[in-house]
Formats: C-alpha cells, sequence, structure tokens
C-alpha cells in the first residue's frame, strides 16, 4: 500500500486530509512538526512527502532541501505564500509540486497520483536495459546512472528523465509541452517554469560554460533540443 507523509502543524488540515487520503486507499503518516517529520521519513518507508513550508522545530523548506539530499521521494510543498520566489525556492530545494492554500483535498490527490504515477514510469524504464549515448554523454536507463567521458555523475529524477528525451531524439525540437506531457504527465498542475529551473540545472552539470551551452539548447518559443554536435 502506498504510504504519503504529511508534515504540518495545523491539525484542521492534516486531519481531514489524513481521513480522505485513508478513504482514497493511502497509508497516511502525520507530523506536526519538521523534525519530526524528517525522522519518521528516515524509519519509515514513504512513498511520497506532503511538507508545509510554514512550521516550528524545522521548516518545509529545509525538510525538503534534508529529505532530497538523503533520498528520491516524491515532495509536494503546501506554502500560503503566493509569491513566485516562494514557488521557484521549493523547486530549487528539489520539490517535485507545490500547491498553494487554500485547496481542495480532491486536487491534492489528484496531484499525488500524478507523482506517483511518473515514479511508476521510471521504475518502468529502469527495468528496459536501454542505454542512451551522445558523444561523451551516457544514460543507463536501467539502473538511472548517468556517465560524461566516463566520470558519473549524480542527476535528480526529473532531471535524468529530461536528459533522456532529450538524447533519444539528438537535434530535434522538443516542445515545453511534450516535456510536460513525458515528464510530469499529461495531468501536470504545477508552475510550467519548473522545466526551465531543470534545465538550468542540467546545463550547470554537463555545459561547460553553463551561460554559453553548447549541448542544451533554446528554441524560444518551442522548447530545447539536444545538438548532435556541439555548435
Amino acid at each position: 500500500m502506498t504510504t504519503v507523509l504529511i508534515v504540518d502543524d495545523e491539525k484542521m488540515i492534516t486531519a481531514p486530509l489524513a481521513r480522505a487520503l485513508t478513504q482514497a486507499g493511502y497509508t497516511v503518516l502525520v507530523a506536526a512538526n519538521g523534525l519530526e517529520g524528517l525522522a519518521m521519513a528516515r524509519k519509515q518507508k514513504v512513498d511520497v512527502a506532503v511538507l508545509d513550508v510554514l512550521m516550528p522545530e524545522m521548516d518545509g523548506w529545509e525538510v525538503c532541501r534534508t529529505l532530497r539530499q538523503e533520498s528520491a521521494v516524491p515532495i509536494l510543498m503546501l506554502t500560503a505564500l503566493g509569491d513566485e520566489v516562494d514557488r521557484i525556492l521549493g523547486l530549487e530545494l528539489g520539490a517535485d509540486d507545490y500547491l498553494v492554500k487554500p485547496f481542495s483535498t480532491r486536487e491534492l490527490i489528484a496531484r499525488l497520483r500524478a507523482l506517483l504515477r511518473r515514479v511508476e514510469l521510471d521504475r518502468r524504464q529502469q527495468l528496459a536495459g536501454d542505454v542512451l549515448a551522445v558523444g561523451e554523454l551516457r544514460l543507463e536507463l536501467n539502473t538511472y546512472r548517468a556517465f560524461l567521458g566516463g566520470q558519473e555523475f549524480i542527476l535528480r529524477q526529473k532531471e535524468f528523465d529530461i536528459l533522456a528525451l532529450l538524447l533519444s531524439r539528438p537535434g530535434e525540437v522538443i516542445s515545453r509541452a511534450e516535456f510536460f506531457d513525458q515528464v510530469w504527465g499529461t495531468d501536470w498542475l504545477g508552475d510550467t517554469r519548473s522545466l526551465d529551473v531543470h534545465i538550468r540545472w542540467l546545463r550547470e552539470k554537463i555545459e561547460d560554460d553553463p551561460g554559453r551551452p553548447q549541448h542544451i539548447q533554446t528554441v524560444r518559443g518551442v522548447g530545447y533540443r539536444f545538438a548532435k554536435e556541439p555548435s
């Protein structure tokens, strides 16, 4: 059974949300502060984490940052803050999606299902045993390992999926809509600029000069492409 960890100090939110998720067939763990939530995530098997931003002991940003350093568990951030900067910060720290309060339980469950479908798709890709390679860059889909010039480097889950899509069609322009369809799922409900954030992370890892990318090229108004040969 899928286990959802909810970390939020507001019982008015966690109690009805836990009931709804339990009725939907999930196992639910609830923590009232960041430190307690982090301890639960480390001790028990968690399939997806829902983190509030403003909490005592340790805020959601720090929990997200620590979790992402230790695991690839999907993370959904809950925030009462409408500022774009706060939403982008969550993505920068490794969150997979965010939801602004107030929200409907139905929408949150839809977001969780989308995240979990993405994880299942990644698992199926790992079983494919394929290798994608362009120039000195190589991805092993069955082991989720990435190599540049023979040296292994670490990618987040969505970074790997985005790069795999680019390498599968070198030289071809891939639209923003297709990235969200293939990587996030057709029912993606988050900030579409998260794609640009992930592309920037990738450039920092594979480009000699991320400010002047030679491999992952922007096609303005359309999307991105991976150059067959650096320009």
